[in-house]
């Protein structure tokens, strides 16, 4: 963290590592285990910094968009922000968004990623989780082509494994 507080930096899981098992809430306030829901398929953990912004925005509106064709590969997704329940409650609902947003208002999730933050904001990161192990990261991902980024990555992750 740096001097001011404002920045805690932190190194990013690498492909190959053990995924994080932890428990948050999520926009209903629920615990959700993510060892049960990578234990339901592969598993998209995409972080955003704030809900409701536009780039988080159209990060989520892009999953929520491919999201049948998600669903067909399997894939579980959870957005991730330190946004408080009630604020990813709102954000879900204006956007209709059909996967679980978890509030990460401890910072332990992105923490466990390793995922960087400031001012109570994580840096926009994602990660594919198969099998218990991280199969994929985006260190720098999109917002409107997320999708088209994890479908890619989605496509590459069948291609090795065949």
């Amino acid at each position: 963290m740096s001097a001011f507080g404002f920045l805690a930096k932190a190194e990013p899981l690498a492909v190959g590592s053990k995924a994080p098992v932890v428990t948050a809430i999520n926009q209903d306030s629920e615990p959700v285990d993510f060892a049960e829901v990578y234990a339901k398929g592969t598993t998209l953990v995409y972080f955003y910094p704030k809900a409701g912004t536009s780039g988080c925005t159209a990060q989520a509106c892009s999953l929520r968009d491919s999201f049948a064709d998600l669903s067909k590969e399997g894939l579980e997704i959870l957005g991730v922000s330190e946004d408080k329940p009630e604020y990813q409650k709102e954000f879900k609902q204006q956007n209709n968004l059909p996967f679980s947003l978890i509030a990460d208002i401890d910072g332990k999730v992105a923490a466990a990623f390793g995922v960087p933050t400031a001012m109570g904001m994580a840096k926009r990161q994602s990660f594919i989780i198969k099998d218990g192990k991280i199969v994929w990261t985006s260190l720098q991902a999109k917002t409107a082509e997320h999708a088209q980024e994890v479908k890619a990555a989605l496509e590459s992750i069948r291609r090795i494994n065949l």
